[in-house]
């Protein structure tokens, strides 16, 4: 990894749970070594948050779209912002 470390938050809305879309999504992390976590939200949606060089970062939001839980996604709203620090991977 190399570069600046930065944070990307990205909502993804579609058939994205009880798809293996988190586990998916924390395998293709954990493979990069990009820190942060995936979460499934109240409203159907699933929140990622990740940390790590910016083309890393762009390099796993790429595989998630063209993985087989890529073809769940709707919409996806991606912000992004400095590194914060977190460390491992959460999978809630």
């Amino acid at each position: 990894m190399s570069g600046d470390l930065r944070q990307v938050k990205v909502r993804y809305e579609g058939e994205v749970q009880g798809v293996g879309f988190r586990y998916t999504v924390r395998g293709i992390a954990n493979q990069l070594g990009v820190t942060g976590g995936v979460e499934n939200l109240n409203d159907g949606a699933v929140l990622l948050v990740a940390e790590g060089p910016e083309d890393v970062l762009k390099r796993l939001l790429m595989q998630i779209r063209v993985s087989r839980v890529g073809l769940h996604i709707v919409r996806e709203q991606a912000s992004w912002g400095e590194a914060q620090g977190l460390a491992g991977f959460y999978y809630r």
